[in-house]
């Protein structure tokens, strides 16, 4: 009789533990929209990664994560974007891609968003205040656009023999009008000219080259987008074919051969932007997180792209410059 109330009991438990084990709170799911790809990203994600953890919430462990990448096909943004909703993710993240936050903010106004973003999140109609966010989004504004000017000084010192600049900007990006305001700001107070190229495919990036090559003495500033960001092997290949000195805002591009770069160390914002994400998984709301700003800054020059372009970078520029590829 003892053993057979030992056998009920025993069958009773092993009952129980599919139930008990459903009962555990379920994994957070972080939902992330990019409209690049993966491979070339891979740095930024490890940043992210790293403020995810740093709040203490590893990959796999703690939460999970859902990619959706565009590939480069900005179009394909809102369907991802609602994919991730139907998901019904906890948090949409949508780092270093001002159309990809555009896409989520007009799929969800419920599910948190934290976005990265090179231009003023006021502006692009993201937050209504820095301060006080005030709806379902909130994240890290890098100034990108804002440090348009401060980036072309820097490369007018290092290329002061420039006679003709073009700017290459993608017309279809949301950063695309402020980044051409800033740099027209910025140009007239160095005295410069600039003539505005626009692409949004890869034949119209290899047409912008062409045009350039016509020009005796010409330099071209690329926006920042991560359009180019994911063609910057092709892009840069296109500037040493054509001999055309380039300046990016992120070292990435100098460490595939472009010559300069200055802008926010990206790093420090994804970083920040992982830990935003890990706060409102905690519970903290968006309206109530303030846009955080970058404060930490990065100029790279390639000393091997120089050399080849004739150029001698001063003491003054090398002194500067955090991270020098030869």
């Amino acid at each position: 009789m003892r053993r057979r109330e030992l056998l009920v009991l025993g069958s009773a438990a092993a009952l129980a533990r599919p139930a008990v084990l459903r009962a555990q709170p379920a994994m957070p799911v972080i939902g992330f929209l990019h409209s690049g790809a993966p491979d070339e990203n891979a740095g930024r994600m490890a940043a992210f990664l790293k403020g995810l953890s740093d709040a203490g919430f590893i990959e796999g462990r703690n939460v999970s994560l859902e990619y959706r990448w565009a590939m480069g096909k900005n179009d394909k943004l809102p369907a991802l974007a609602a994919e991730l909703v139907q998901r019904q993710v906890a948090v949409i993240v949508t780092v270093a891609s001002a159309v990809a936050t555009r896409a989520a903010k007009d799929a969800t106004s419920t599910i948190p968003i934290v976005f990265s973003t090179g231009g003023d999140p006021i502006d692009l109609g993201f937050v209504a205040s820095l301060a006080h966010p005030g709806g379902n989004i909130t994240g890290v504004t890098s100034l990108n656009v804002e440090l348009a000017s401060k980036r072309l000084g820097l490369f007018h010192e290092l290329v002061p023999t420039a006679t003709y600049y073009f700017a290459l900007v993608n017309p279809t990006s949301p950063l695309a009008a402020p980044f051409t305001k800033d740099l027209a700001s910025g140009s007239s107070a160095l005295g410069l000219h600039f003539e505005i190229l626009h692409a949004s495919n890869d034949t119209e990036i290899e047409t912008a080259f062409a045009t350039a090559t016509r020009q005796p003495g010409a330099v071209m500033v690329f926006a920042p987008d991560a359009f180019f960001y994911i063609r910057r092997t092709r892009i840069v290949a296109l500037a040493t074919e054509h001999a055309i000195p380039t300046l990016f805002d992120v070292p990435e591009y100098i460490e595939a051969g472009g010559l300069m770069s200055y802008g926010s160390d990206f790093s420090d914002v994804l970083q920040i932007s992982g830990n935003y994400a890990a706060r409102i998984l905690k519970g903290e709301k968006p309206a109530d997180l303030p846009v955080a700003q970058s404060t930490k800054f990065t100029m790279a020059i390639n000393l091997k792209t120089a050399k080849a372009l004739g150029l001698t970078v001063s003491p003054l520029l090398l002194a500067q410059t955090d991270n020098l590829v030869e």
